[in-house]
């Protein structure tokens, strides 16, 4: 492995881990507040590419397009949200309905498989291109960081707030929730748009920092987003106890990840494995709590008086 190959990757790697991980926020949301696994991301981070790529190109602002497709990202979350609570159907099966749903949604909003965008032509906020030997305004890894740090902010505001603790109590305890009063149905559906709204804002910056979007580009997006919440909370669980901080946590996490990776296939591995490689990782940091909880547990010391021989 060439050092010399990684630390030039590093700055593209940092900034593509700080792009997904407003995704693995938005699932942190989902997977660690409300208890609700949902697997809607992998369509939700597509459409939003989709519609700011779409929105762009039909000659929209870069922060209109973008403010619509974190809006068609939290109606695909009020979709899963009314499956579950208005229809009744599981979780895991809700997520996935509208997940398969929206696979026929994204390429209408397209009109074919993936759609492309000219840096050049168009006022893009973030870029490939925009990574080294640009001011720093205008440096995707800055611009990105900034958002994500907003983000928390705003999150952390809302989570304090009467509304957001009814949130937060719903993941905790539904049935208690339920008997002091909380419209727990009106909390999971809210949950799961915010949820989805970060994903699609994560899919529209996905698309302009590669420069298209893609029918498949959202694939594996609930993997990468949990190996970013369980890396996250196994380095940083102890050190950030702060409910802002853990979301920072995640977004680290992120970053953590795809810095793996990026190792990994400077080590010489295909691009094809590294879907075994993310299922790998997440397998292993999943495992690493219950192993130190079954092995690495010391043995109770008793102490007591004598005893009788």
């Amino acid at each position: 492995m060439n050092i010399t190959h990684l630390l030039n990757a590093m700055p593209g790697t940092i900034a593509q881990g700080l792009i997904w991980g407003i995704t693995a926020i938005g699932i942190y949301i989902t997977y660690r507040i409300l208890d609700f696994a949902d697997l809607t991301v992998d369509g939700s981070l597509c459409t939003g590419g989709a519609v700011c790529i779409v929105m762009m190109l039909s000659g929209h602002n870069v922060f209109v397009s973008m403010f619509v497709a974190s809006l068609a990202g939290m109606l695909t979350g009020l979709a899963t949200g009314l499956f579950h609570t208005f229809m009744g159907i599981p979780p895991i099966l809700s997520g996935i309905l509208t997940q398969l749903g929206l696979y026929s949604v994204n390429l209408e909003i397209m009109g074919k498989a993936n759609q492309a965008i000219n840096v050049d032509k168009y006022d893009l906020l973030v870029s490939l291109r925009y990574i080294k030997n640009v001011p720093l305004f205008k440096n995707t890894i800055f611009i990105v960081a900034a958002a994500t740090v907003l983000l928390v902010l705003i999150l952390y505001w809302f989570f304090g707030t009467e509304l957001g603790c009814s949130l937060r109590a719903t993941g905790c305890n539904s049935s208690m929730s339920r008997a002091q009063g909380i419209n727990t149905n009106f909390a999971k559906v809210l949950a799961l748009m915010i949820s989805n709204g970060l994903v699609g804002l994560s899919g529209a910056l996905l698309a302009q920092y590669q420069g298209f979007s893609d029918i498949n580009m959202g694939r594996g997006a609930i993997v990468i987003g949990l190996a970013a919440v369980i890396i996250g909370e196994a380095l940083f669980g102890r050190i950030f106890r702060n409910f802002g901080f853990k979301l920072i946590g995640v977004a680290l996490g992120s970053i953590l990840y795809y810095m793996v990776l990026q190792t990994v296939m400077l080590m010489g591995a295909k691009p094809d494995n590294l879907k075994l490689f993310s299922a790998l990782i997440v397998a292993i940091f999943l495992a690493v709590p219950y192993w130190k909880g079954r092995y690495a547990r010391k043995p109770a010391v008793k102490k007591g008086g004598r005893t009788n021989a």
